[in-house]
């Protein structure tokens, strides 16, 4: 027969904890989805981006979530004490000067279906929480990205990573034909799978075309990093896509923040200690590397100078 063995006479005194104390909102709040379950947004040919919460989900009436950002800004202070107006002079000096926990407070958690070449681009942003389709556990639904005749890319001569202007229509035809005939591979892997071949080994017969699925959830201050430069017009063509509707469906939700973002971050330019110079002496940028002198060039060339 076991016995419990007395407690210590050193074991620490248990902690009590308080009551939880309910606390009514001081004004009404509102959603900021409008009690929708998700907004959704398709995306190439059969993948999609779809807003399914966010941090806050109620504010108080008349406000948006940027109230979050200011609330946290103004933590020292107590929050409700300033006009909306002000609130947005403080989300704008907070973007300018790159105050960026604030922006932490807020959250969007969205459900995606990309290609999978997009998803591992994608997931090179580690600051998200994700998890994502398993084509362990579960058969890889029939869906492929191809594009059309005229989104088929040529590659860029100044550009390792990227394409720019539509190839010829032959080569871009033949191309699609490559693709359609990875698809086909399709069958024999559902077949095989159904002969017993373990899915995690079936997959690996699958090309990148092939679509998954993940639940993204990231902090404001992030996927605005996120969208600097996935939506920038140098950024892959396919995840721009994904990026724009993700940005299209937090603009309603965050309009202040998002204002200040294109003002300051996304359609702004960083000059580097190299290329004030040249705006100073009106003299060439001091350097021989041929890409840094392209780069300043574009500059110059947006600038109008």
């Amino acid at each position: 027969m076991s016995t419990v063995p007395p407690a210590s006479p050193h074991a620490p005194a248990p902690v009590a904890v308080a009551p939880v104390k309910r606390v009514a909102p001081e004004a009404p709040m509102r959603d900021v989805m409008g009690g929708d379950a998700r907004w959704e947004i398709p995306c190439l040919d059969h993948g999609f981006v779809a807003l399914v919460d966010c941090m806050p989900r109620l504010v108080p009436e008349g406000k948006t979530g940027d109230f979050a950002i200011v609330q946290a800004a103004r933590v020292s202070y107590g929050q409700g004490t300033k006009q909306v107006s002000e609130d947005r002079g403080l989300v704008r000096y907070l973007m300018r000067h790159r105050h960026s926990t604030p922006f932490e407070m807020v959250e969007f958690k969205f459900h995606i279906a990309m290609p999978i070449f997009v998803a591992r681009q994608w997931i090179r942003h580690r600051t998200a929480n994700v998890n994502e389709y398993s084509a362990r556990y579960s058969i890889v639904p029939d869906r492929f990205y191809r594009p059309d005749v005229e989104s088929v890319r040529k590659q860029s001569k100044s550009n390792r990573q990227g394409g720019d202007e539509p190839i010829e229509a032959g080569t871009a035809e033949e191309f699609l034909g490559l693709l359609e005939r990875a698809e086909a591979h399709y069958k024999e892997y559902l077949a095989l799978t159904e002969k017993g071949v373990a899915r995690e080994l079936a997959r690996a017969a699958l090309p990148v075309s092939v679509y998954t699925e993940w639940y993204w959830k990231c902090d404001l201050h992030n996927i605005y990093h996120f969208l600097s430069l996935r939506m920038d017009p140098h950024a892959q063509l396919e995840i721009q896509v994904f990026a724009r509707a993700m940005y299209e469906l937090m603009k309603p939700i965050v309009p202040v923040s998002c204002e200040a973002f294109e003002d300051y971050r996304l359609d702004a330019m960083h000059l580097t200690k190299l290329e004030i110079e040249a705006v100073r002496s009106g003299k060439p940028l001091a350097t021989e590397n041929k890409r840094e002198v392209a780069e300043w060039e574009a500059k110059r060339a947006r600038l109008g100078m």
